[in-house]
């Protein structure tokens, strides 16, 4: 065994009591609940990722499962709880991070692959037991992945269409978001969103397979389409939707309440007619898609974005599956008005860049900035700027 830390800002599990950092979360009541919702579901086991349903990169405080069941707070994790133990895997970024954070319920794994999850599930879970899931929080490579891990080894893969960490948090999860989802003025996009949605119908026409719908899960592809922003997510101008683009129909998952008056206009002005945008409650993409997939169509979707959840609505023979939506590969490629935007952008933070290391030269050689009081600085310099809507991530600021 490891000889015990003489440090005291991580766990140490092996002393008499064990010691726990201040910056480590007190998680008995927390998996204790779960538990109890494990087993009213017959399951023996919960995988649960770091990520939302639209496989975002950033999530908002409300789908922070894996930090608020944990106290794990890094970006990338995944924890496996059965009815005695609990796990988490995370990458090298995160190692120190994870033995402040977590108290001694948990087992640190020192790796992501799904194949040492899917060898301590084998090890832990008795042989004729379910392994349960959300699975409307797992990538379709992902789900595959874990099905693959337990392949013949008498477990199954149990998709809960009910969240059990939800369930356990209960009343204590943040509310949804409820900010303004407000029209991204024209001077910005250089093309509107009708255009934008005939390109993409004319895609689909020109498709060997000829689709007849278009599934978006990715928040930024619905943003983009529409012109259209939020800020649900904490450094990123998006907000919770999908939508369901057909030839003569465009179905749009939101809560319409939180579109400005502007934005609502916008996506009305084409009723009625192909260009006219319906609007649907969030929560019934599955069940508008059920319904869809019932006819003599062709869902092209994207991989990458779309969960297993919605994939496995769609029978396989109905489906168009390549890594990224059309709407994803023709937001890639930007037209002229936006590759100056681009330009002007960096020449602003530019400034700020260059403001921010002329104040440097002055203030360290005082002593007066240390660097979190310099990240806040730089973040002030920026928000000065013309436009500036905020940093795309928190900065990260180092010395030394």
């Amino acid at each position: 065994p490891p000889a015990p830390s003489s440090r005291n800002d991580i766990r140490d599990c092996s002393a008499d009591p064990p010691y726990l950092p201040p910056t480590a979360t007190n998680t008995t009541a927390r998996l204790a609940a779960l538990r109890g919702t494990l087993r009213a579901h017959g399951a023996h086991a919960y995988i649960v990722p770091s990520t939302d349903a639209h496989m975002s990169e950033y999530i908002s405080e409300r789908d922070a499962r894996l930090a608020w069941l944990s106290g794990f707070t890094g970006s990338a994790g995944t924890a496996v709880v059965t009815q005695d133990k609990a796990a988490l895997w995370t990458d090298s970024r995160y190692w120190t991070q994870a033995e402040r954070e977590l108290d001694c319920n948990w087992e640190l794994q020192r790796t992501t692959s799904i194949e040492s999850i899917g060898m301590w599930i084998l090890e832990e879970v008795p042989e004729g037991e379910n392994v349960s899931l959300d699975p409307f929080l797992f990538s379709i490579d992902t789900w595959n992945s874990y099905s693959q891990a337990l392949h013949g080894s008498g477990r199954a893969l149990l998709p809960l269409e009910t969240n059990l960490v939800d369930q356990a948090w209960g009343d204590q999860r943040p509310l949804p978001s409820s900010s303004e989802i407000y029209s991204l003025p024209a001077e910005f996009t250089g093309s509107n969103w009708q255009d934008k949605v005939a390109g993409i119908r004319e895609r689909m026409e020109q498709h060997v397979r000829r689709p007849t719908a278009v599934l978006l899960s990715g928040l930024e592809e619905t943003a983009w389409l529409f012109n259209l922003r939020g800020d649900d997510i904490p450094y990123n101008p998006v907000f919770y939707s999908y939508t369901l683009l057909t030839n003569t129909t465009i179905s749009l998952f939101v809560e319409g309440s939180r579109l400005s008056a502007a934005a609502r206009d916008s996506l009305r002005s084409g009723c009625p007619g192909p260009l006219c945008v319906e609007l649907q409650d969030y929560g019934q993409v599955s069940a508008h898609l059920r319904r869809y997939a019932q006819g003599n169509v062709t869902v092209w979707l994207g991989t990458e974005y779309t969960t297993y959840g919605l994939y496995r609505i769609i029978p396989q023979e109905k489906l168009l599956e390549e890594n990224y939506s059309p709407v994803m590969m023709a937001k890639a490629v930007k037209n002229a008005h936006e590759q100056e935007m681009l330009r002007a952008a960096h020449v602003r933070d530019a400034v700020a860049v260059i403001q921010y290391l002329l104040w440097l030269e002055k203030a360290v050689p005082q002593g007066q900035v240390d660097e979190f009081s310099g990240a806040q600085h730089i973040d002030t310099l920026r928000w000065a700027q013309q436009h500036s809507r905020g940093p795309s991530f928190q900065s990260i600021s180092a010395s030394g």
